[in-house]
């Protein structure tokens, strides 16, 4: 059996303020292995980010910048995290699930923009976002 110790002592981890954790189940289980580069960036971000629920509300611009991925590669990262039951995502929010019993394969994947246009709640969102900034120009 291996003997465990710190090799440097005093710069064991410790809980200051916010704690962000991941189960050992993520590794151990193929959750892990499952994922693409885009989805283990976006799935670490949001677990270092999220609160003690694993909620967090970065927005669309601000997350993609941050992680260093294009709007492209974040809506395919976060569709698969959805499909896969580790993410849900309203639009706004995002939660980090507990982890599912077993990895699950992705259902298909959101290719083109009138499918973006009609599924995806961050696409929905910006449309509408920007649609009432038109209106108000309009009005003014």
């Amino acid at each position: 059996m291996i003997n465990k110790k710190p090799l440097i002592c005093h710069r064991v981890r410790k809980i200051d303020g916010s704690f962000a954790w991941i189960s050992h189940r993520f590794l151990r289980l193929g959750f892990w292995a499952s994922l693409s580069h885009h989805e283990l960036l976006l799935y670490m971000f949001l677990v270092i980010v999220g609160d003690r629920q694993g909620i967090s509300y970065y927005s669309f611009d601000k997350l993609c910048s941050l992680v260093s991925i294009t709007p492209d590669e974040y809506i395919l990262a976060r569709n698969s995290l959805i499909d896969k039951d580790l993410i849900a995502f309203d639009g706004r929010l995002f939660q980090v699930l507990s982890l599912p019993e077993r990895v699950t394969t992705s259902r298909s994947v959101l290719t083109t923009q009138n499918e973006m246009e009609q599924q995806d709640p961050a696409t929905i969102h910006q449309m509408v976002k920007k649609s009432l900034e038109g209106a108000r120009r309009e009005n003014d």
